[in-house]
């Protein structure tokens, strides 16, 4: 990434900077990703008898961290204390699931108020005032609370909130070692309470459950014994900032929600000595002199978050910074939060089913069903492919499509995608009615400044590498138009649902090339045929193309290398232009005009005008907000940029010769079945 400072990898450290650990505690090896987070940061874990020179790795001060401490004693070999990072997983490490970072402090753990840390001794010490650093740190604490990002993720942040005008009080799980390590005590929490009802009198009070006794994996310190009839015990998987926007004080021993606090604008009070307090930012009922420095949010943020912890990035495994690991949890909380309560699929076709299982099935598997009754008898939300789904069917469903980066090689050839679209409103390609698109569109003229350089880090990747929806691979035509300008004309599928839905005096191949022909009479005019045509796998070919050129086999990137020109009817080869710079002329209304970003011949819908984007909102608003993609590699959902990188390393498994058969009969059935939609 570009937004920091490169993270050195394995590799880059060089074997003279390792260091042996040694671990007396079984969590080291059966944890395979904390191993490999460690040995990306140059440790080399062993067993045996460490020596005076070697190191010791304990978890913070769980109930085995005494075994290497008593051989640290023994031997003179120093400790270096690992714990989970602040931003951590969908759920707590006891569900199994493994961390996306680590804190590794060879001083005492981050928590640990007896003495400084390498946390707190950065915070004492480091500038803390490069701009550019400050500006990360601003945005990436915006974008956190945008996506609801926490240590864990288990919770909808559509969840009703409490009305406003409440005050929070966080409980925590009883016996933590942030509690007794950190200044804390059951005594505390007591305390905490009484301060907050004395404090405000005749205000409402919410104790906020820590996820993990929720979960039942532990005991709080507040049950419905504590209660008075101004209070409420909130139990249920919440957003923690959703919660902070509604609460006019917030109090807490050492939880990290008192860092959200910090982050979200609050002053929070403070019964223990958490990481966060003594830097002005806190009301601390137990100040720790020598934290006598006063830091900013940005400052605070950017030590604790962005310089301290080590992050993993699971697509690429290496070490990364802050902002992919925030890519990473919104891609991972998105698909989690649709589809935690499951969905119906109706009426899809047999070899759909793994890729689909694979995007909506992770967190509770897919069902699948066969007519709509019995989709809705199983009351779940449903989802139906978009050219099968029925035209009277009622509302609620999602049409699901493919997305705009694909695959390497043609849908038609049964090749997986590697990203969805899932549209509760319409669908991107019929621009009859509403869709989701449209809205994500509509809203991205909010976006900020950061959203819109991701945007335009997608983009330019996107053209460095050549990539495109299917990535074929292609001839690379040298196209020799003397001074004439050359006008690329994509063939389409013309039973196509965008041609029959998005079009109306332009609906064929040789219509499109007659409009070019009369509005572009001095263009030299290149024709590319869609490669499903070409593959004998849909109709739609033109038997004599009026063309300069006609661009068989051809490489698409390539060709819009050359071309001063697109003209579609709804193409997505316009919208790849349009991410190249290439102007473009639409003779139909795909997702991408009517926005004035193309010159369009046909009338657009009302609902489009005076909208008006720009290039980036709309590439943030079709490729990273409305589609969902899949790694196939790592079985994971993914941010956009790992599919670019995906597709143009063509890292991707390969089409079984069972899905190359299937693929022959259904274009040999074309004109009869369409058994590609089936």
């Amino acid at each position: 990434m570009t937004t920091g400072a490169q993270v050195p990898s394995k590799a880059a450290s060089g074997s003279s900077h390792r260091s042996r650990l040694f671990y007396f505690n079984g969590g080291f090896f059966t944890q395979s990703r904390v191993r490999r987070i460690l040995d990306l940061a140059g440790y080399d874990l062993s067993l045996g008898k460490p020596g005076a020179g070697d190191k010791i790795a304990v978890w913070g001060k769980s109930p085995t961290s005494g075994r290497g401490e008593a051989v640290g004693d023994y031997t003179g070999a120093t400790l270096v204390h690992i714990e989970d990072a602040f931003l951590r997983s969908i759920k707590p490490g006891r569900d199994g699931e493994p961390p996306l970072g680590l804190t590794i402090d060879h001083k005492r753990p981050y928590f640990d108020s007896s003495g400084p840390s390498d946390l707190e001794t950065l915070l004492s010490e480091e500038p803390l005032d490069d701009a550019a650093m400050m500006t990360r740190a601003r945005a990436n604490i915006e974008r956190i609370r945008a996506l609801h990002l926490s240590k864990y993720n288990d919770y909808d942040p559509a969840t009703p909130m409490p009305e406003p005008g409440y005050v929070l009080v966080i409980d925590q799980t009883r016996g933590d070692a942030s509690i007794e390590y950190g200044g804390g005590s059951v005594a505390a929490f007591r305390e905490m309470l009484v301060y907050a009802r004395q404090d405000h009198p005749t205000a409402r009070i919410i104790i906020k459950s820590h996820p993990e006794t929720v979960g039942g994996h532990r005991d709080g310190h507040f049950g419905p014994e504590h209660l008075t009839d101004r209070m409420t015990l909130m139990t249920d998987p919440v957003s923690p900032h959703a919660l902070m926007e509604g609460a006019i004080a917030v109090y807490t021993v050492s939880s990290g929600m008192g860092f959200e606090a910090v982050l979200a604008g609050h002053k929070p009070i403070v019964f223990g000595q958490p990481f966060y307090a003594g830097w002005g930012l806190t009301h601390d009922m137990q100040p720790i002199d020598r934290r006598q420095r006063n830091l900013t949010r940005a400052q605070l943020f950017a030590g604790a978050m962005m310089l301290y912890p080590r992050w993993y990035d699971p697509y690429r495994d290496r070490l990364c910074d802050l902002e992919m690991v925030l890519d990473t949890l919104e891609a991972m909380t998105r698909a989690h939060r649709q589809d935690k309560n499951g969905h119906v699929a109706l009426g899809m076709s047999l070899w759909k089913r793994k890729p689909l299982q694979d995007f909506f099935g992770q967190t509770t598997p897919l069902v699948f069903a066969k007519t709509e009754s019995e989709a809705r008898a199983t009351n779940k939300p449903i989802l139906t492919w978009a050219s099968k789904t029925p035209p009277d069917m009622p509302r609620p469903y999602a049409k699901v499509e493919d997305g705009f980066l694909r695959s390497r090689g043609l849908g038609a050839d049964l090749i997986a995608p590697v990203s969805l679209v899932t549209d509760w409103k319409g669908i991107y390609y019929d621009p009859t009615g509403p869709s989701d698109i449209e809205a994500k569109i509509s809203a991205a003229r909010q976006l900020p400044e950061q959203a819109l350089m991701r945007a335009d880090r997608l983009r330019r990747k996107i053209v460095e590498q050549g990539v495109t929806k299917y990535n074929l691979d292609g001839q690379t035509p040298q196209i020799d138009a003397g001074d004439k300008k050359i006008i690329l004309v994509p063939g389409q599928v013309e039973d196509d649902a965008s041609i029959r839905l998005g079009t109306d005096k332009v609906a064929t191949n040789a219509a499109l090339l007659a409009a070019v022909r009369r509005d572009f009479p001095d263009s030299f005019v290149v024709y590319k045929p869609h490669p499903d045509i070409e593959a004998g796998l849909r109709p739609g070919a033109v038997s004599e193309p009026d063309a300069d050129l006609v661009a068989h086999d051809a490489d698409p990137h390539a060709l819009l290398a050359q071309a001063d020109r697109v003209a579609t009817m709804t193409s997505l080869m316009g919208f790849e232009a349009l991410l190249r710079g290439v102007p473009v002329t639409c003779y139909g209304m795909p997702f991408y005009a009517g926005w004035g970003l193309s010159d369009d011949r046909m009338a657009q819908p009302a609902r489009r005008r005076g909208i008006e984007p720009d290039l980036l909102q709309l590439i943030h608003a079709a490729l990273i907000d409305y589609p969902r993609y899949h790694d196939p590699k790592t079985n994971l959902p993914c941010p956009p940029m790992i599919v670019v990188e995906r597709l143009a390393e063509g890292d991707l498994p390969r089409p079984s010769a069972s899905n190359r058969i299937l693929a022959k009969l259904q274009g040999l059935f074309a004109g009869f079945a369409p058994l590609w939609r089936r």
